[in-house]
């Protein structure tokens, strides 16, 4: 790895379908071509400073995941291997090189889906007000980080670039999507999360929490965009875990809690972020990427 860092793709032959916080989505012959780029949010701001590999360890993260979680439910991805892509690609191939994925297209959920097993983030917060996460009453007396009696689902809405998802209720999701279909989801993610736990807890990481995507292809509900990154993902060194305080992690809450440091209102435009700021969370992605994958 550690070539030139990818802040946005150019490519003039494919048809831009969107631009995301970090994936540029191109349409390729009736599917989608998904390139993570080293874009890196948070506070759901995208930062002017990339990071470098970002977008490799996402997409091989990624693909490790869907091929571990396939006998749970199928997933969106076609081929990972630019040589294979249709021929309009071609061009492109130095730059898609482990960072890209062909998949179908589908019709995505229109909202995140969320599995907690710890005690973290907002739902800390929420738990501290009110004794509840999203709704779902807990048990008095627990501390931050601890890991919860069992894994709960909590939806979220999807902001668009530069707003903040928003927790909700499951009775909420429900007149979004039906009462039918979120027991589906919630049942498939809380699956998904609980064979990704076990296996990350094996190799030193624990997997705090995670947001899932899912969508529809042919009336089948999929598993679609990354799966399991330090992106979508709070990441814990299990050897360093001690419930009743923030733990240290994998993934980009070091970004998050440096600019939490910072005189900056989480709205655009965003700070500079410093070299070493730059190296150290680089270096955390890397180190989850070998701990999971190889």
């Amino acid at each position: 790895m550690n070539t030139a860092p990818l802040r946005e793709t150019s490519f003039p032959d494919l048809a831009l379908v969107h631009r995301g916080k970090v994936r540029d989505l191109y349409a390729v012959d009736g599917q989608l071509l998904m390139v993570a780029t080293d874009r890196i949010s948070a506070f759901d701001v995208v930062m002017d400073d990339p990071i470098p590999d970002k977008g490799r360890v996402l997409t091989q993260i990624s693909l490790f995941w869907f091929d571990y979680l396939r006998d749970i439910i199928d997933n969106h991805l076609v081929n990972a291997e630019p040589a294979a892509y249709p021929a309009a690609c071609h061009p492109y191939r130095e730059q898609l090189a482990g960072r890209s994925m062909l998949v179908k297209r589908c019709q995505p959920l229109p909202l995140e889906c969320i599995v907690r097993g710890y005690l973290a983030g907002s739902g800390w917060k929420e738990y501290q007000r009110q004794g509840s996460v999203c709704g779902i009453p807990l048990p008095a007396g627990l501390r931050e980080s601890e890991q919860l009696p069992q894994p709960i689902f909590t939806p979220s809405t999807k902001a668009a670039i530069g707003q903040h998802d928003e927790n909700i209720t499951l009775a909420a999701a429900g007149q979004l999507l039906g009462e039918e279909v979120v027991a589906q989801v919630a049942s498939v993610a809380i699956r998904l999360y609980q064979k990704a736990a076990d296996y990350a807890r094996g190799r030193g990481i624990i997997i705090a929490d995670t947001k899932f995507e899912m969508g529809w292809h042919n009336g089948r509900l999929i598993l679609i965009d990354e799966v399991l990154t330090p992106d979508s993902s709070r990441f814990w060194p299990a050897d360093d875990y001690e419930p009743g305080r923030a733990q240290r992690s994998f993934d980009k809450q070091f970004l998050r809690d440096y600019l939490a440091g910072l005189d900056w209102p989480q709205t655009p435009p965003p700070p500079r972020l410093p070299a070493e700021i730059v190296a150290r969370t680089r270096e955390r992605y890397l180190e989850a990427l070998k701990r999971l994958a190889g």
